[in-house]
């Protein structure tokens, strides 16, 4: 019999009441008897959720106090020797330590999962003996079961993928680490099969990736040692977002199930079928509702997909399931009371996916004629946005169409305008700036909602961000930055703001998704073609360069950036829709440079997040990324210098495509992993400007001058100190105000101490 399975839920609730928890326990506001009993009372109100909507196969151990990866490393003990931790269970001081930093101890690093918006902690395995310190999959089911009556399936993150995805230890010491863990997962795997457990899934997204011959042959002996240690239990082997590599080889492992992703790695997987068929004695995981995006799903299509599959796996092996977990959309479309009935009507949020997957299940089984009105209801759905005006706007897809044709660039090369900015800006050896936002308080936020609701109008809202201003341009200056910005205190989200002033985007009301720990972002719809409508950051960040004589940064969110933090239509290529986003900010770079702003920053945190999985499809991506941030550029005049920031990225694999962005300015994010990335500029050359993040926002420490120093030293061992500035990784949004303050005071002492040092190297 064919069944519904789901490989993961939201966990942040529909009006995110998991980060509320967390917020609260974290600020001293929240006992932790009273915390563990919220988060629970969220978690099996998730459970009951899938259940009474007919799920058949419910994920659990997918609920996370922070992130999944994270969790498995504390299962494990695996804790970094700068925290507290001696044995046992690891408690929640010490968890959120690693997570979030205490004053004592540098968080772990963070960074994306796989190509999503996702970030995990990265798990340090140098100098720890692994040992099982409590079986969480175990307790979740227990839970599940005794709480609800739900025969849960435990999910794991796989021995490959966490090993491959962790630091801390050299290529060779990969398969002794390997023989460390194998016992304590099958220590794991045995107490689940003693309670009786059916199913458990076993993530092993690595699988999409490129693997190495040795790598395979590591993978064989994982799934070897458990089919001889747990011979009994049912494993599915779970991939995702993409297709699987070494196909051949991984069908024949002694696994019970394969889990593969029939939307997002639809054509390579389909094509391994057609080439070496599939297993008749395992079941087929057919991933075929995306986990990933909020469209809703054509059954008709999808039911086609389903009979193409019954060439491979009978009705008696074949699960049908989400692509991925459903921690990457919003939770559910019941809230939304705004979007237009077009827009709403085709989409579909994780609740709305639970129901596409019984609704397919039961086409499946039962006949398509048994669900023929949700059928025909689907169609019309579709088709209705397909035929709406915001997807016809002819002007712009001209216009686009004629400035992608020609190759932007700048007028003069970078080694140029460095003399010219040079002369007009005047700045001092390693000069400081910030990335762009300030702390937003809870009295900025109550502003902007009673703006929002009506009760302030335009201009008391508008008074006070030009207070909020006034104060943070006088405090910059009394700090002794160089560049300042003028904070953001208009801005919600640097994604949201834009879209919100540009045709072709939707917003919701509850769309929330997680983002790191608590923090939640709700990203835009883009829906239609896209189209600039008048200026959007020019009236603040003149307004603030009215009340300096020092430059301020005009600030503005990237084309990439803008897409990759969306949700996009799905008609068109990413490629277009970058291209018509770069259309529209070129707009808004050529307005603040007419107000005259001379320093415009071009934000694409998320370039390397968008970076395909599979290596063939990479260099076609950033050819067609650079291109759109050159055509958001390219039309400045010299003296006009261009900024950009970018989060922490494996720098080598792309640094020839930075450099091709041409920006005359670059922060990147890396106060986590500064030394890796110093490592990059050993073997590469760089001969643009540049500032590496000399401390970590995402953690509420103080960082010491010290550490700064440390940082300035070691990046300028490698590049060049006339080209170097000194920054924040992030912006600064999210902190407390006495502490950014603190902290950037530090940097400055830090700055002014390095041009003591450097100043007669450049003489």
């Amino acid at each position: 019999m064919v069944k519904s399975s789901v490989l993961g839920y939201p966990r942040i609730g529909a009006q995110r009441e998991w980060k509320k928890a967390l917020e609260a326990f974290w600020s001293g506001k929240l006992e932790e008897a009273d915390f563990q009993n919220q988060l629970r009372e969220i978690r099996l109100n998730h459970l009951q959720k899938q259940k009474d909507k007919g799920i058949d196969l419910i994920a659990v151990n997918d609920f996370s106090y922070y992130d999944q990866m994270l969790d498995t490393a504390a299962m494990f003990g695996i804790v970094p020797k700068r925290f507290t931790y001696e044995n046992g269970k690891v408690p929640l001081s010490t968890y959120y330590g690693i997570a979030r930093g205490t004053k004592g101890a540098t968080a772990s690093e963070m960074t994306k999962w796989f190509n999503t918006n996702y970030h995990y902690i990265v798990p340090e395995l140098n100098g720890i003996t692994p040992t099982v310190t409590e079986n969480k999959p175990l307790i979740a089911y227990k839970e599940a079961k005794e709480q609800l009556g739900i025969e849960g399936k435990p999910v794991i993150i796989g021995p490959l993928t966490f090993l491959k995805l962790s630091k801390g230890y050299k290529e060779e010491e990969f398969d002794n680490w390997l023989d460390q863990l194998l016992p304590l997962y099958a220590q794991i795997l045995q107490e689940l099969n003693d309670e009786g457990v059916q199913w458990v899934q076993v993530d092993e997204p690595i699988l999409v990736t490129k693997l190495s011959v040795h790598d395979i042959e590591q993978l064989k002996k994982i799934y070897n040692y458990f089919s001889t240690a747990v011979p009994n239990l049912n494993i599915m082997l779970q991939t995702y977002f993409e297709s699987v590599e070494h196909y051949e080889e991984i069908i024949q492992l002694p696994v019970q199930g394969i889990g593969l992703d029939f939307v997002h790695g639809y054509a390579g997987n389909i094509k391994s079928l057609k080439d070496y068929g599939f297993p008749k004695d395992k079941v087929l995981g057919a991933g075929i509702v995306d986990g990933r995006g909020i469209w809703k799903a054509s059954l008709h299509e999808k039911l086609e997909l389903v009979k193409e599959l019954h060439d491979w796996a009978s009705k008696d092996r074949l699960f049908l399931q989400t692509s991925c977990s459903l921690l990457h959309v919003p939770v559910t479309l019941s809230s939304e009371t705004e979007l237009s009935p077009v827009l709403k009507g085709a989409l579909a949020f994780a609740d709305e996916k639970l129901d596409e997957l019984v609704l397919l299940t039961k086409g499946t089984v039962e006949g398509p004629e048994t669900i023929q009105g949700e059928l025909t209801a689907c169609d019309n759905a579709i088709r209705a946005l397909e035929l709406s005006i915001e997807r016809k706007r002819d002007d712009v897809r001209q216009n686009v169409a004629e400035i992608s044709a020609v190759d932007p660039e700048r007028k003069l090369p970078f080694t140029q305008r460095h003399f010219i900015q040079q002369e007009k800006w005047q700045l001092p050896l390693l000069p400081t700036t910030t990335i762009g936002s300030f702390p937003q308080s809870a009295e900025v936020r109550k502003a902007r909602r009673l703006w929002r609701k009506g009760e302030w109008n335009n201009a008391q809202y508008e008074h006070f961000i030009e207070e909020q201003i006034d104060t943070w341009i006088q405090l910059q200056e009394d700090i002794g930055l160089d560049v300042l910005v003028h904070g953001e205190f208009e801005r919600t989200d640097m994604v949201e703001f834009f879209g919100e002033k540009l045709g072709g985007f939707a917003f919701t009301q509850y769309g929330w998704v997680q983002s790191y720990g608590s923090r939640c972002v709700k990203p835009p719809i883009i829906y239609g073609d896209i189209q600039f409508e008048e200026p959007m950051t020019v009236r603040e960040t003149k307004y603030a360069q009215s009340k300096t004589s020092r430059p301020v940064k005009g600030m503005l969110t990237g084309p990439i950036t803008i897409m990759n933090w969306s949700f996009v239509r799905e008609d068109i290529t990413r490629e277009q829709i970058a291209y018509q986003l770069a259309y529209a900010l070129r707009q808004e770079v050529e307005a603040l440079e007419l107000s005259g702003i001379g320093m415009i920053q071009v934000d694409e945190p998320a370039v390397r997040e968008g970076l395909p999985l599979k290596e063939e499809d990479q260099a076609a991506y950033l050819d067609w990324a650079v291109k759109a941030f050159r055509m958001t550029t390219c039309t400045v005049q010299d003296a006009t210098q261009i900024h950009t920031h970018m989060c922490y990225c494996e720098f080598h694999d792309m640094i020839d495509s930075i450099k091709s962005m041409d920006a005359d300015v670059i922060s990147i994010e890396t106060s986590r992993s500064h030394g890796e990335l110093i490592y990059s500029f050993e073997d590469h050359t760089y001969e643009l400007g540049i500032g590496l993040g000399v401390y970590d926002i995402h953690s509420p420490r103080v960082p010491q001058v010290e550490e700064m120093t440390s940082m300035i030293d070691r990046a300028l061992r490698v590049l060049k100190p006339e080209l170097f500035w000194i920054n924040p990784d992030c912006g600064l949004k999210t902190r407390g105000t006495e502490e950014t303050l603190k902290s950037l005071r530090n940097m400055v002492e830090a700055t002014e101490a390095a041009r003591a040092k450097y100043a007669l190297s450049v003489k």
